[in-house]
Parts: C-alpha cells; structure tokens; sequence
C-alpha cells in the first residue's frame, strides 16, 4: 500500500523507524563525542598521576629534609629551654628587687602625694585671689576703657571746635585784609578816573601822564598784594583742615604808600 500505513509492530505512527534511526544516529555521535572526551581526559588524567607522583617523591625529599631540620631544631629548642630557664631565674632576682624599689617609690610617692595636695590648697588660695584681684582689675580696666573713649570723643570734639575757630579767625583776617585792599584798590582807581578825566584836557595831558603812571602802578601791585594774601590765607585754611598745627599766624602785610 506504497508505504502509507505505520509498519506494526515497528510503527506506533507514520515516520517513528526513520525518526528512531536518527536518533539512533544522534546517539552514535554522542558515543563518539563522549569516547573521544574519555580518552582525553585519561590523557590528561596519567598526566596528572606524573605530576602528583613527581610532587609525592619531591614530599618525601622534603619530609627527609624536614626531619634532620626538626632534629635541629630540637637541639635549639632544648638550648633555649636552658637559656629560658636561667633567664627566668635572673629575672625572678630581678623581679624581686624591683618589688623592694616599688616600695620604696611607693613610700617616695606617697609623701609626694601629702606634700602635693598641701600645695594644692595653698594655690587654690592663691589662684582665688588672683581671680578676685583680676576681676577687679578687669572692672576697673573697663571703666578706665570707658573714661578714655569719652575723654577720646571729647578730645575729637574740642580739635574739631578748635579747628573751625582757626578757620574762622583765619578767614575774618582774609576778610578784614581784602577789604582794606579792595578799599585802597577801589580809592585808587576813582583817582586815576579822576586823572584821566583832567588829561583829556590838551593843557593838562602833559603834567598829569606821570601821575597816572603812578597810580596805574599802585593799582596792579595793590591787586598783586590782593592775590597772594587771598592765596596765603587760603593755604592756611586748608592746612588747618588737613590737621596741620600752628597755623594761626596772622599774615603780614607791605604797607603800599600811595603815590
């Protein structure tokens, strides 16, 4: 029936002899994969069997060694143990001796212990009125702390009053001096009006040119000695601000006579 029909009693289904084939297949490459792992691993494992009996003779060597190296060792120890044993002994001495001297630092140390809390009470006495005194000291610094600020602002107040009574008196003496220059400035100067008036007269011109020379003259210098009083005082005024001292020195003047 041309194969269409499972093949009994192989064939539960259609297909199960060619999918059991494969598979039978499959197990034989999973056959040979394992055989040729288990032959590596055999290889690697007499491989590893060298090795360890290579460590396992090397052990051996080294147990010998280690043998003749413990005999040696107990031949130090028991050295040692004596060494130990005579220490022990010497220190015993030595522990008994320093017992004797603790004692005696024990007895040092407690006299030191009385001497020291008496001087302990006398410092605390002592340190009890230092801070009383300081307290007091230091109330009494405050108040002193307190008078010098207020004598300071007061020192600050009568140089800053100081100050404008200089400049005041300094500037009423520039003042008075200006207008005694304007006075003979302006005086002058309605006498050479006058004179320039009377030369406009051809019979006069000649005997009046001098005169008006005169007190041409007069006028710049009078206005010279204006500038530089106006100057020096103003000088004064401004060192006085700049709080330079001895300033107050009333400035003296050239007496101009008059032509």
């Amino acid at each position: 029936e041309t194969n269409t029909l499972p093949f009994h009693p192989f064939e539960m289904q259609q297909g199960d002899i060619l999918r059991m084939e494969k598979e039978h297949q499959v197990l034989k490459e999973q056959l040979k994969e394992a055989q040729e792992k288990y032959e590596q691993l055999q290889s690697r494992s007499s491989e590893e069997i060298g090795a360890v009996k290579e460590l396992l003779k090397k052990s051996v060597e080294e147990t010998e060694v280690s043998k003749n190296e413990l005999d040696w060792l107990h031949q130090d120890l028991e050295i040692k143990v004596k060494k130990w044993q005579q220490e022990k002994k010497e220190n015993k001495e030595n522990l008994k001796a320093l017992r004797n001297t603790a004692k005696k630092h024990a007895d040092t140390n407690d006299r030191y212990s009385k001497t020291i809390d008496e001087k302990e009470k006398k410092y605390n006495g002592y340190l009890n009125t230092y801070l009383e005194t300081s307290n007091k000291l230091a109330n009494d610094k405050v108040k002193l702390e307190e008078l010098i600020k207020k004598s300071q602002d007061d020192c600050q107040e009568c140089v800053k009053r100081a100050v404008k009574a200089e400049i005041s008196v300094l500037k009423n003496w520039k003042a008075t001096e200006v207008y005694k220059l304007n006075s003979k400035a302006a005086s002058a100067e309605a006498n050479l009006k006058m004179l320039k008036s009377l030369s406009s007269l051809p019979s006069a011109a000649p005997k009046l040119k001098s005169q008006i020379d005169s007190w041409e003259i007069f006028i710049s210098n009078v206005k010279k000695q204006l500038e530089k009083v106006q100057a020096e005082y103003e000088e004064k005024i401004q060192m006085v601000k700049n709080g330079v001292q001895n300033c107050l020195t009333k400035m003296e003047t050239v007496e101009l006579p008059s032509p």
